[in-house]
């Protein structure tokens, strides 16, 4: 209410979720409309926090743009009402940073329980973040976690930078290894942003 946003979860057994997101109407003020313009996919990530002030002074002393905190709520259809607390990342910071959340009434609360998909999807597996600026983007993780990252290289997408492990998850932040080629064009037309995610999945699947 009040966002004129509407949207849907897609939750995993791994406990994360792909959240989908449309808007009632045109909302240039909102930090998701203009990467719609440009033809929507991945715009943002956000990371689960059970210390959202401490989360959020770490990102602040690493150099990152994030705002203060911010409570929300909403009444399911069932009449139980939802409370939870993050922070955003703002400016060019948006996306490359994370934003975080705190779920007040608890995630299952919040998320949806069905879990369990045809395809045998179980998570998200790593997530690829085009940026320009990859020892910019390392200092900051590297200080907000308190543990070096690791150098990777990237020839599917011709890239290459540094990955750090966030709880079950990969990221990967690389920049193009030349002028040509995917982040090159992502970047030109997006900016530094989520450029991809892999989902892990039940071996026996095909």
């Amino acid at each position: 209410p009040g966002v004129g946003t509407y949207n849907a979860l897609i939750a995993f057994a791994d406990t994360s979720y792909i959240e989908l997101i449309g808007f009632y109407e045109p909302r240039a003020d909102h930090r998701w409309w203009a990467p719609l313009q440009r033809g929507g996919g991945l715009v943002d990530f956000c990371l689960q926090t059970d210390d959202l002030a401490g989360d959020l002074q770490a990102l602040r002393r690493a150099g990152v743009d994030i705002g203060d905190p911010e409570a929300r709520n909403r009444t399911r259809p069932d009449g139980v009402e939802i409370r939870w607390t993050f922070a955003l990342a703002r400016g060019p910071h948006r996306g490359v940073a994370p934003f975080i959340i705190a779920d007040i009434t608890g995630r299952d609360v919040r998320v949806p329980q069905e879990r369990s998909h045809a395809n045998g999807v179980t998570g998200v597996g790593t997530v690829t973040v085009a940026v320009s600026d990859v020892a910019r983007v390392r200092a900051w993780y590297e200080q907000a976690l308190e543990r070096p990252g690791a150098d990777v290289r990237r020839p599917d997408v011709a890239g290459s930078g540094v990955r750090f492990t966030i709880g079950p998850h990969t990221f990967d932040f690389v920049a193009p290894t030349d002028g040509h080629g995917p982040l090159s064009d992502w970047l030109a037309q997006r900016g530094s942003s989520p450029y991809a995610v892999t989902l892990t999945g039940e071996a026996s699947r095909p």
